[in-house]
Formats: C-alpha cells, sequence, structure tokens
C-alpha cells in the first residue's frame, strides 16, 4: 500500500479563525494548481468553528513530500493561527518520508495491521 492518509485536528487560537480561513483558501489553491499526487485536501469544522479537522490523501510518499514543499510557506502562517490537537499519518511511509517526519511530534504514523 503507497496511497497514505492523513488527519490532523486544530483548535483556533483567539481572534485566527478568519485568518486561517484565508490562508487555508491559498493552500487550497496551491494543491489545485501545483500538487500532482495529493488525492483529498479538505476541511472539516465543528458546529461552533472552534476546531477544524483536515484529511488529507496522497498517491505515495512522493507525493505528501512534494505536498509539504509545496506548502511550506503557507502552513508556518497556518499553524500561527492553531493550536494542533492531534495528527495522524496512515499508511506506508517510504524510509525518506519518515526520516523527514523523525523529530516531529506531529504527526504519528501508523501503518496497516489488518486489510481485506
Amino acid at each position: 500500500m503507497t496511497e497514505l492518509l492523513g488527519i490532523a485536528r486544530f483548535k483556533f487560537k483567539e481572534g485566527k479563525r478568519e485568518e486561517y480561513k484565508r490562508l487555508s483558501a491559498q493552500a487550497m489553491e496551491i494543491v489545485r494548481t501545483k500538487d500532482s499526487g495529493t488525492l483529498q485536501y479538505d476541511t472539516y469544522f465543528n458546529d461552533d468553528q472552534s476546531e477544524c479537522i483536515v484529511i488529507e490523501r496522497y498517491r505515495d510518499s512522493e507525493a505528501a513530500m512534494e505536498h509539504a514543499a509545496n506548502l511550506a510557506e503557507v502552513s508556518a502562517a497556518v499553524l500561527a493561527t492553531v493550536s494542533v490537537v492531534h495528527g495522524e499519518l496512515l499508511g506506508e511511509p517510504s524510509a525518506e518520508l519518515r526520516a523527514k517526519l523523525a523529530d516531529s511530534e506531529v504527526p504519528q504514523l501508523f501503518t496497516l495491521y489488518e486489510s481485506m
């Protein structure tokens, strides 16, 4: 299995929700125009819009690394608007991607245990 699924949950910092939305729209445009292997990039808000969950799917580890490189500048600004509640990466990341994530607390890596 090479496809990867990323799940991140963010809580907005005081007064930063609209800034997050603006930056998120920039990120979405970058994904649409530059990413070649991002299969899904969706943001979901809870009812009071105090938190959101971002679901990302990538064709493979190369696509995930391309995505990270394309969003490097805007990602730093996005992370300044939120607190990370949790983040996971599900799948079988390449050795290169594992190395890039080694010093990061987020995301936690989960590999497939059993499949149909």
